[in-house]
């Protein structure tokens, strides 16, 4: 009998402590420690001033910076002229001079995140995966430059200046669940 109430405070106390539950983080290696701050310094990429060797100290570093993509000039036109209708002098500046120079214009995607996920909720649903509720925070950063004559010629920024989202997942069969889809693909061809 007192085996049976020890468990019962136990499985009790298990039931309501979070502080259990897994967490996690994601970061892209990043100079910055917010969208703001990544934001604020690609501000300071000004088109037609800011020569390429003054990107790295910004924080934008094309040749050594981690997460990097390099966009050659094809791809450049396609995603910032894709209409052959639009007369070049309705296109910003920087794109008619990167269209000017051809292949001596190249473009530069850097992209920065971090993103925080903490588990909620009741500490044996989760743990015997019957409901598994993970809370994520963060932020998303995305700079395009495009570079010409080592100089830049334009810049864009994007992203997500604060994530938050709830991700449920809940399996009614717990820990069997993964068993009953597998056999459910055997009987349903």
């Amino acid at each position: 009998m007192k085996a049976v109430a020890t468990s019962m405070v136990l499985a009790a106390v298990l039931a309501g402590c979070t502080t259990m539950l897994p967490r996690g983080s994601s970061d892209t290696p990043s100079p910055f420690s917010s969208y703001s701050e990544a934001s604020a310094a690609a501000d300071r990429i000004v088109p037609f001033q800011t020569q390429v060797k003054q990107l790295a100290p910004l924080g934008f570093d094309p040749q050594q910076g981690k997460n990097v993509t390099v966009i050659p000039y094809p791809d450049i036109v396609a995603r910032l002229a894709p209409y052959s209708g639009v007369p070049l002098d309705q296109l910003d500046p920087g794109i008619r001079a990167c269209i000017a120079i051809k292949t001596q214009c190249r473009g530069y995607v850097f992209r920065f995140e971090r993103q925080d996920r903490r588990r909620e909720g009741n500490f044996l649903s989760d743990f015997f995966n019957v409901e598994r509720v993970t809370h994520v925070t963060g932020w998303k950063f995305e700079a395009l430059v495009v570079v010409g004559d080592d100089a830049v010629l334009f810049r864009n920024v994007a992203g997500e200046p604060s994530v938050e989202r709830v991700e449920k997942h809940r399996n009614p069969l717990g820990p069997l669940q993964p068993a009953g889809e597998s056999a459910g693909s055997l009987l349903i061809p």
